[in-house]
């Protein structure tokens, strides 16, 4: 049976001395020097974050949800690992890169500009060591950008976290379906996924 959860992750404590908080105009100017490869990296709340070393099981269940998702919504509605612009108020310090997203448009028709959030049908994250991070600092992230469909699939507790119906800045509705329940986008509800079909083993 489905299972709300009431209460939100705290954002985890930032530990040791200030970092520098950087922009994403900065960080165009450091990769436009050749100083910052920035496809290694994702601007969460001023702060650059690595998006490499991730393990077999995240990789295994990023392209079983990209195949189910392609089969809903199409081949030039799904994406992996894109930029994204949010809030217009969070997007100079932020350009988070979901693991996946659906697309309200063909992603050909952006050749220059990020999806905004209005063209955001659904954003997938899959979260092993990065839960506290994706359930809080970026269910925020993305609640403020009023996305209305955010799935986290927790790989360490075989479930997916759904939120929904976003508010000032949270998400009302947060919802974890075990891995012997189903999960129906809100774009398209005849589509239901066994959460058990998004691992590997």
């Amino acid at each position: 049976m489905p299972v709300a959860i009431a209460e939100v992750p705290p954002i985890p404590a930032s530990p040791g001395p200030p970092r520098k908080l950087w922009t994403r105009a900065e960080c165009a100017r450091l990769q436009a020097a050749g100083i910052l490869d920035c496809a290694k990296l994702e601007l969460v709340e001023g702060e650059l974050i690595s998006r490499m070393g991730k393990n077999r099981p995240h990789s295994n269940s990023v392209s079983l949800l990209r195949i189910w998702l392609t089969e809903i919504f199409g081949h030039l509605f799904v994406q992996q690992e894109t930029p994204i612009d949010i809030a217009a108020r969070d997007n100079e310090s932020n350009e988070p890169e979901p693991d996946l997203i659906v697309l309200t448009r063909p992603f050909t028709v952006f050749q220059t500009d990020n999806p905004q959030p209005r063209d955001l049908r659904l954003v997938v994250e899959i979260a092993d060591s990065t839960i506290a991070f994706d359930s809080s600092v970026k269910a925020r992230l993305y609640a403020r950008a009023g996305i209305a469909d955010y799935w986290i699939l927790d790989i360490g507790s075989r479930q997916m976290i759904v939120h929904r119906d976003p508010h000032e800045g949270r998400y009302l509705s947060v919802i974890a379906y075990g891995e012997l329940e189903t999960v129906s986008p809100l774009a398209a509800p005849e589509a239901s996924l066994a959460v058990r079909l998004a691992f590997a083993g």
